[in-house]
């Protein structure tokens, strides 16, 4: 553990409170995709597949417990809550996500580490991850204005993936058998994907004005 790897941890975690607290404080998901949610329900499950069988750590397992729990919370919540489900901007959010499963899918059984079903599985969890973003991305530029909450959310996920590059670059220097190129490289494609938000993130932070997406 170093503290680029807790400070991406942290800044996960927050992400996801956020949200939680967007959706318990307003009792509305508007503006957050349902779809993204979905992906990420499908990510932590699938890479944590060794919750019972391989021990690490205490911490370990409870981060992994609760991503699960808490990526499931969110979906349940804008499927079933019978108030939350009623703001859900379907219209908007259009995506053709499976797309992007069966694509990762497909490419971890040709790009893995290992051909075991665990390690598959790790490998279309991380290339899953890298464009989990891409439905909700889509869906703030539909609708043009952010709110305070939506973009704290996405803002913080960003920063996340961020910390884990800084944690890679530092693993890299002082491990002598670092192996993680697949995470490296889906990592890099996953902040750049965030680059469009983190630049009118920063005009909106230094105008001091309200967070528009370009439609």
């Amino acid at each position: 553990m170093n503290i680029f790897r807790f400070a991406g941890d942290m800044t996960h975690l927050i992400s996801i409170l956020v949200l939680l607290l967007k959706i318990y404080a307003t009792k509305s998901c508007a503006g957050i995709s349902l779809k993204t949610q979905e992906l990420y329900a499908l990510v932590f499950v699938t890479r944590y597949l060794d919750l019972f069988t391989d021990f690490i750590s205490v911490y370990n397992s409870v981060m992994k417990v609760v991503f699960i729990l808490t990526s499931s919370a969110i979906v349940w919540c804008m499927r079933r809550h019978r108030i939350v489900k009623r703001s859900y901007d379907q219209a908007l959010d259009t995506f053709r996500h499976l797309f992007l499963v069966l694509g990762c899918l497909v490419l971890a059984l040709i790009v893995h580490d290992k051909f075991t079903f665990q390690e598959v599985f790790w490998a279309f969890s991380i290339y899953l991850e890298a464009v989990a973003i891409l439905p909700q991305l889509v869906l703030l530029q539909r609708s043009g204005n952010v709110d305070n909450l939506t973009g704290q959310y996405v803002f913080f996920l960003g920063a996340y993936r961020a910390f884990y590059i800084l944690n890679w670059i530092y693993r890299y220097l002082t491990e002598q058998h670092f192996r993680l190129w697949i995470s490296c490289i889906s990592g890099l494609v996953q902040t750049a994907l965030y680059a469009d938000f983190f630049y009118y993130y920063y005009i909106s932070w230094k105008n001091n004005s309200k967070l528009q997406l370009p439609s």
